[in-house]
């Protein structure tokens, strides 16, 4: 009988090791303590590996694992594993994305409450300082209050849901999804994140992305009525922390429950020196139950892509370049890529993506549809959306996914097209790649274009009228905003698109400056 050699790297909990040790087509190693330069010559011959945090699957690791065909991460996230460097070698790298949820959820509410009623405080006084003083310690009571959730997934519709059994006024805000899937629970969904800013309570449960960097800045916080409660059990990084202290210090933020940051272990942080804020080490999956689920389930991923049977939640797509001419793997990037820009500049609901293209590609537009759909749901799903489940995350979406072989003359040997549809409108882009593989957008809403897909860009299309372009220079400059490339396309509706490539990020403030330009149609910004 054949044997598949998993080797778990990282400590995971029993009821998993157990699940490796009892099938019988499985030779378990088990590593976990082992120094983790000598981990190099255990993997050697393994086809599975299991890790964690605790052991980094870089260029070392990949060249030393030469017969490995999947890698699973324990756990969300991947930070650690260069899924790049595994998909050239054609190692499948999987995660446990949802084993922790119940967990996050329920440390949410602990922040929550414990902010509220100022819990840790006066439990430190009682039990290590010894004093009994119960008038110093009235908190403020959930019932009543507006909760502001960012982002109704997973966890913060289930956050949503505990935290209307204690009759509060929930209020989300998540673009990507569906108004009914916030209405349909009895809560109140907006689009207008000034509505959250208003919020007595306000938690954030989004992926980290250029997006949702810093989505609670100074700006943000100055909004917000005196005295709000801000949770994040999220990522680190989602309320700019600078900002956060000053808040907290003036006590415009009047508590934060915080159990995520910027450069962790954070154990001199200056939050840590404010006595109107509740702290924890980055609980959100340590709980006995989750750690089951994480080991549990990382176990039978890897006895699945062991075995050759399944390979669930994986983050890549391993190409043997043996079986495909070499072009296609550029296009099929070029694909991921463009779909994910389509999603910055069409923030909505996504009602459908459809792949088209011209040339020798279209016998692999079934890949590239794979590929766009991954791209365009990005943004929404964080490290959820994988090139396994796209299609069935996409149904579940209510999202269609079409490809159509086109019959269009172009000058271009091969071309694809996404056009990304969402519950507000249609966004297509037309890309090519010449010859050593320079990848271009050609097309952009039928606007002529010659743009590299790179950094940061600002899409602005304009009546076509003189003074446009040295206007938005003028913007740009005034905001230290450095233009490394500006690309021009005209229509026949006296209409101008311009695709401008910039050398930093562009703020609000200088899009709003843009939006207020006379001839301004629309202005978006994007970053690749």
């Amino acid at each position: 009988m054949e044997k598949y050699q998993i080797v778990v790297c990282d400590h995971i909990h029993e009821a998993g090791l157990e699940m490796l040790k009892n099938d019988d087509q499985v030779d378990y190693v088990f590593a976990a303590d082992i120094d983790k330069t000598e981990l190099l010559d255990v993997i050697k011959t393994a086809d599975v590996a299991i890790t964690r945090s605790s052991t980094d699957v870089d260029e070392k690791f990949i060249a030393a694992a030469k017969n490995l065909k999947a890698i699973v991460r324990a756990g969300v996230g991947v930070d650690n594993v260069d899924i790049e460097g595994c998909s050239k070698e054609g190692i499948i790298v999987m995660n446990v994305p949802t084993a922790n949820t119940i967990a996050a959820v329920e440390l949410t509410m602990t922040h929550m409450l414990s902010c509220m009623r100022m819990f840790p405080y006066s439990h430190d006084h009682l039990k290590n300082q010894r004093i009994w003083k119960r008038e110093k310690w009235y908190g403020h009571e959930l019932k009543g209050k507006k909760l502001g959730v960012i982002g109704f997934g997973n966890i913060g519709s289930r956050v949503a849901i505990r935290a209307k059994a204690f009759e509060m006024d929930i209020i989300a805000y998540d673009p990507y999804i569906n108004a009914s899937k916030v209405t349909d629970l009895g809560m109140e969904y907006t689009e207008n994140f000034d509505d959250i800013l208003a919020c007595d309570i306000i938690t954030i449960h989004t992926p980290k992305n250029q997006e949702t960097l810093n989505m609670i800045d100074k700006e943000e916080i100055a909004k917000m009525k005196d005295g709000v409660v801000l949770v994040n059990c999220a990522r680190g990084g989602l309320y700019n922390e600078e900002a956060l202290y000053d808040g907290l210090k003036s006590g415009k933020v009047r508590f934060a429950g915080i159990d995520v940051f910027i450069k962790e272990p954070a154990t001199d942080h200056p939050l840590l020196d404010l006595d109107n804020i509740v702290v924890s080490p980055h609980l959100g999956a340590n709980t006995f139950e989750s750690q089951y689920n994480i080991g549990t389930q990382a176990a039978q991923q890897a006895i699945e892509a062991a075995k050759g049977i399944a390979y669930p939640h994986a983050m890549n797509l391993p190409i043997d370049e043996s079986k495909i001419p070499s072009f296609v793997k550029p296009f099929l990037e070029m694909g991921q890529k463009i779909g994910f820009l389509a999603s910055q500049i069409n923030k909505a609901p996504i009602v459908s993506v459809k792949v088209s293209g011209d040339g020798e590609i279209t016998e692999y537009l079934d890949s590239l549809a794979t590929f766009a759909t991954v791209g365009a749901m990005a943004e929404t799903t964080g490290d959820t959306v994988n090139y396994v489940n796209a299609e069935f995350i996409a149904e579940q979406r209510g999202i269609k996914i079409e490809v159509e072989k086109t019959d269009v003359k172009t000058p271009y040997k091969n071309l694809i097209t996404v056009k990304l549809t969402t519950e507000k409108r249609a966004v297509s882009i037309s890309a090519t790649i010449f010859e050593g593989g320079v990848q271009r957008i050609v097309d952009f809403d039928g606007f002529e274009v010659d743009v590299a897909p790179k950094g940061n860009m600002i899409i602005f299309k304009n009546t076509d009228v003189p003074g446009v372009i040295g206007k938005v220079g003028t913007i740009l400059a005034n905001n230290n905003v450095n233009i490394s490339d500006f690309r021009l396309g005209r229509n026949n509706k006296s209409e101008a698109l311009a695709v401008i490539l910039v050398d930093s990020d562009v703020s609000d403030a200088t899009l709003n400056e843009l939006a207020a330009l006379e001839a301004c149609i629309s202005v978006k910004a994007a970053r690749l």
